[in-house]
């Protein structure tokens, strides 16, 4: 990873028509923009495209999808929290059948890039699920979600075990076209995300999604209750932005040549930088639309921005360049009161 021009920080001038190159590759899938929609947040992207054209970005993640109609869980689904909010959907949806002659019919005419995320109660359900799109093709990749922690048994969050896990990927991979991507959606919910992350890629994962929700929960003050019907939900939002980054940084950094795309409180071009420093070669963007259905578009021009102003001519330049060794050059040239400084304000927050 060696360029020719690098700065650590802001650099001054206008980089409002910046063209920096965002293509990203996903094992064999290329998509024109590292910038995805984020499942669950946009449904099969119809509604979107109505804010802006769907076809300029990289992609639209659908709402997983399963293999009979599911209504989801009891009302209320969803509740505030400090930077973000908490759900608790339960994988509503129609079904893949009409799932496949609506939405994925409309995303084909539309000449939207389509990840179908996809889910299922058993290992042998996804594999229907994949089968079911196998005939119907139409779509560049999948998402297999097996982290999803709105679900009343926990246990069919598979992406809390490293068996479970790769038994779901295994399912997914023998049902589907050995051409089509797959990647695994992880849970941060787990004590070494790096354990699952290496189980999925060995079970025959493209790459991994990082990160799905985190498993929270809210008391309603008034009524002294749980604010969700379901009690617990996932929390969503720039709160777990910093979970989410880690989370993508120990992965690419036990597993270097593993596609990930990173999620989890983007909503800004600065911080789809952060994701791609630490090892994402792509981003989705999820919760942010809610407020913005116009995010994806704006944080595609934000994150050119970003990354010109920084010397960068490709994202692929930027990808994991935060892994790079110190440049001693920068070291040498640092003033020597630095670590002075560094000391007084340590000593500062210690009071």
């Amino acid at each position: 990873m060696t360029r020719k021009i690098v700065s650590s920080g802001n650099v001054s001038g206008n980089y409002g028509n910046a063209r920096c190159d965002l293509r990203a590759t996903l094992g064999s899938l290329e998509i024109p923009s590292a910038i995805l929609t984020a499942s669950g947040c946009a449904a099969a992207g119809r509604e979107l495209d109505n804010y802006f054209d769907i076809t300029q970005i990289g992609g639209i993640v659908t709402k997983s999808i399963m293999l009979a109609p599911r209504s989801g869980r009891a009302t209320p689904r969803m509740a505030e929290t400090p930077s973000g909010m908490l759900n608790s959907i339960g994988l509503q949806g129609p079904g893949v059948e009409s799932f496949i002659e609506n939405d994925l019919v409309w995303l084909r005419q539309r000449g939207a890039r389509t990840i179908v995320s996809i889910a299922g109660g058993t290992a042998e359900e996804f594999g229907k699920v994949a089968a079911k799109l196998r005939i119907a093709g139409g779509f560049d990749a999948i998402e297999v979600n097996i982290s999803c922690p709105n679900v009343e048994d926990r246990g069919q969050v598979f992406a809390c075990r490293p068996d479970s896990a790769a038994q779901v990927v295994q399912t997914v991979r023998r049902n589907s076209d050995s051409k089509i991507p797959i990647f695994a959606k992880l849970s941060p919910d787990v004590t070494d995300i790096v354990d699952i992350a290496r189980s999925v890629s060995q079970a025959g994962a493209t790459g991994v999604s990082v990160i799905n929700t985190l498993l929270g929960m809210v008391i309603n003050t008034t009524t002294m209750r749980p604010a969700l019907a379901g009690v617990t939900g996932g929390v969503s939002g720039p709160a777990i932005r910093p979970v989410a980054v880690r989370c993508v940084w120990q992965i690419r950094s036990a597993l270097p040549d593993l596609p990930i795309i990173g999620m989890g409180g983007i909503r800004s071009g600065h911080d789809a930088l952060e994701f791609i420093l630490a090892g994402a070669n792509a981003i989705s963007v999820g919760t942010s639309i809610f407020n913005d259905p116009s995010a994806p578009m704006r944080i595609q021009t934000e994150l050119q921005q970003e990354l010109a102003s920084r010397g960068f001519t490709s994202l692929a330049q930027a990808v994991s360049y935060a892994h790079r060794e110190a440049d001693i050059a920068s070291m040498e040239e640092a003033p020597s009161s630095a670590a002075e400084d560094s000391e007084t304000e340590w000593d500062f927050i210690s009071e």
